[in-house]
């Protein structure tokens, strides 16, 4: 029987924890890379006959995760395999401020975590898998902020500006192999996660645009994660992924 392989990061909690919540299905072999495990996905794995492996790492130390990932996949079977993926989610936003009154250690972190970390995750994927038969894809989730700057942000536009780009570049190294992997920088909507919190609490001295969060919550507009998710993993199902390397689930 050969199953299907998801790396993801960031799935302890939010959109993260919904992703991994669907992706552990019967023969599934999920690896999830957090700050912190999630008990629950142990339970859920044990009761859908799925294979779950939680690796508790900080991401703004990159380096280490991704060659221990690098070790990992090459460790692992590809004649078992029917795919391999590898969804990087995890992202944190800086204090909402302008720059000229952010930490530097905030700043540097966010950008660790939302751009360094994909980025060096990506090389060990591809790197360990450049042989295997199995299609393979690559998910960046990114935000509507990569591509409309917001003040007091600056930090989390960077980070996910730099995603898009990256992924641009990587979808045309990919597409110069004969079984390149399939790559996607994808915005996922506006979605109900503690970061949207943080932005609905901002000094609005600090973050002019915090009205416009406000409303987008008193207006319902915001998606849960399990539907985000489901989007998401429907999107990755699609069998023109990768067709646009920078992409919006909203179409």
């Amino acid at each position: 029987m050969q199953h299907t392989l998801t790396i993801l990061t960031g799935a302890s909690r939010g959109m993260g924890l919904a992703l991994a919540e669907q992706l552990l299905q019967p023969g599934a072999l999920l690896l999830c890379i957090s700050r912190q495990s999630n008990a629950s996905l142990d339970t859920l794995a044990a009761q859908r006959g799925a294979t779950l492996e939680q690796w508790q790492a900080d991401l703004a130390d990159a380096a280490p995760v991704a060659a221990r990932l690098r070790a990992w996949l090459q460790a692992q079977d590809p004649a078992a395999l029917q795919s391999a993926t590898l969804i990087n989610n995890a992202g944190v936003i800086s204090a909402l401020a302008p720059v000229r009154d952010g930490q530097s250690a905030d700043l540097a972190n966010a950008l660790r975590v939302g751009l360094e970390a994909p980025l060096l995750l990506c090389a060990a994927f591809l790197d360990a898998t450049r042989d295997w038969t199995a299609p393979r894809k690559v998910l960046n989730i990114s935000s509507g902020l990569g591509r409309r700057a917001m003040a007091a942000s600056a930090s989390y536009c960077a980070a996910k500006a730099g995603l898009d780009h990256f992924t641009r570049s990587l979808a045309m190294e990919e597409a110069l192999q004969a079984r390149g992997a399939k790559v996607c920088s994808l915005a996922p909507g506006v979605i109900a996660t503690d970061m949207q919190v943080q932005l609905r609490s901002a000094d609005p001295q600090a973050f002019p645009d915090l009205a416009n969060f406000q409303a987008l919550h008193a207006r319902g507009m915001l998606s849960s994660p399990l539907d985000a998710a489901a989007r998401i993993l429907a999107y990755l199902a699609r069998p023109d992924f990768g067709a646009e390397p920078v992409a919006d689930v909203r179409g």
